[in-house]
């Protein structure tokens, strides 16, 4: 599917998507949780119904509902079948560790984009805790003997996925002796981590950490069913909050200002560009304006690279980015990725391993690959619609966390044509 960019001038209010990292979480919780749990506004997306699918087929209902769904936990067994993660990276290491607790094999397997994303190091840390489990090298398949999680000591680095610490953090309740986790590396995405353990609080069960978080310890504790609400997603709503800077003035309602969640570090990042910024109890506002350039740490909201590569192409002056390393492993090689497009759009980059620098100009339209990442999708739309004549090709790849996304960006003035 192709989706053609004609420049446009945005103005409107939108609502923010649920967050697809909460929602997973909740499901998570809420299938350790014995008993019913509702998770209320979840988000709909290809992500969260991996995660919903996989929970099935190993003993958790889940029963979706108007505005909710309703989720009995607590009582496993063997999957009859392959575990399909789909390309939710969440789905496949979150389940890697839950599965340690399943009596049985289970093998989980992942589509094309996440086959090629590391697991490696929690197979490796589920180990020392006592799990039989494997993986093909640092990839899945991987598969998982359940049914006893002895507890102990696990040590794993935190600069290549704070997913792997959370994964433990959802079983380490019912390790037989407690865990310890250690990181041999500081903790990157560090908001992730807190928002697992916010999760967890939700659902009874608590856990012990130092400032840094980079010792965690949790001793034998059950999890209780709740009713967890799902808050608004400000990694789907930054590329909107860009629309505002760069073609017109949107609002964008629910969303937190006192989330966990680390993408909300760009309302900072703009109005350090000089955009105007409102905020209020639920919702924010952002208006057009001339931008200049930035110099940012993105070690912590690593998804907003894309976001902030097209501000940092329309700004008047060079920007530089680091603490981007990560941003490699993610659906695609997303710092050589966002290079490619920008210089399709007539931008100067210069990429390194963990640091891009952007020369803000006057971008032309081109026809952007969105190597199948709906981060590359959304990012380069936006540009589209300053610089117009812009296609992005596999812009079907949105529904992977933002399934509405092309509709509401033609609700508020958009010019978007879509080519089945």
């Amino acid at each position: 599917m192709k989706a053609l960019i004609s420049k446009s001038e945005v103005k409107g209010k939108i609502r923010a998507p649920s967050s697809k990292s909460y929602t997973i979480r909740g499901l998570m919780c809420a299938a350790l949780a014995r008993g019913e749990s509702e998770i209320a506004h979840p988000l709909n997306s290809e992500d969260t119904e991996a995660a919903a699918t996989v929970l099935s087929r190993v003993g958790v209902r889940v029963c979706p509902e108007a505005g909710r769904w309703r989720v009995s936990g607590g009582d496993f067994h063997q999957p009859g079948e392959d575990l399909f993660c789909g390309d939710s990276a969440a789905t496949l290491r979150f389940m890697t560790a839950i599965c340690s607790i399943i009596p049985g094999k289970c093998r989980l397997v992942a589509g094309p984009s996440l086959a090629r994303r590391p697991v490696g190091p929690l197979v490796r840390a589920l180990r020392q805790l006592g799990v039989d489990c494997h993986s093909r090298g640092e990839m899945a398949p991987v598969v998982v003997n359940g049914g006893r999680l002895k507890g102990g000591v696990a040590e794993l680095p935190g600069d290549i996925s704070s997913q792997f610490i959370s994964a433990l953090l959802f079983v380490a309740p019912f390790a037989e002796e407690g865990v310890k986790i250690k990181l041999t590396a500081p903790l990157e995405s560090k908001p992730y981590v807190l928002m697992t353990l916010d999760c967890l609080k939700n659902f009874g069960v608590g856990v012990k950490h130092t400032p840094a978080l980079d010792e965690f310890e949790v001793v034998r504790q059950s999890y209780r069913p709740t009713r967890y609400e799902i808050e608004g997603d400000w990694s789907s709503v930054s590329y909107f909050l860009a629309l505002g800077a760069l073609a017109g003035d949107v609002a964008v309602e629910n969303l937190n200002p006192e989330s966990f969640q680390g993408d909300k570090m760009l309302l900072n990042f703009l109005r350090e560009m000089g955009v105007p910024v409102e905020v209020s109890r639920n919702s924010v506002e952002v208006r057009k304006s001339r931008l200049k350039p930035i110099k940012a740490d993105l070690t912590d909201g690593i998804d907003l690279l894309p976001t902030m590569a097209v501000l940092a192409a329309a700004a008047e002056g060079t920007s530089e980015f680091t603490g981007i390393a990560r941003a490699r492993l993610k659906e695609s090689d997303r710092v050589a990725a966002v290079s490619e497009g920008l210089q399709r759009m007539g931008v100067a980059v210069t990429e390194e391993k963990d640091k891009l620098i952007i020369a803000g100009s006057e971008p032309k339209g081109a026809v952007i690959d969105s190597h199948n990442d709906h981060r590359l999708a959304m990012a380069f739309s936006i540009l589209g619609a300053l610089a117009g004549g812009t296609t992005i090709d596999g812009a079907e790849c949105v529904n992977k966390t933002f399934p509405g996304f092309w509709a509401i960006l033609k609700s508020i003035g958009g010019k978007v044509k879509i080519d089945e």
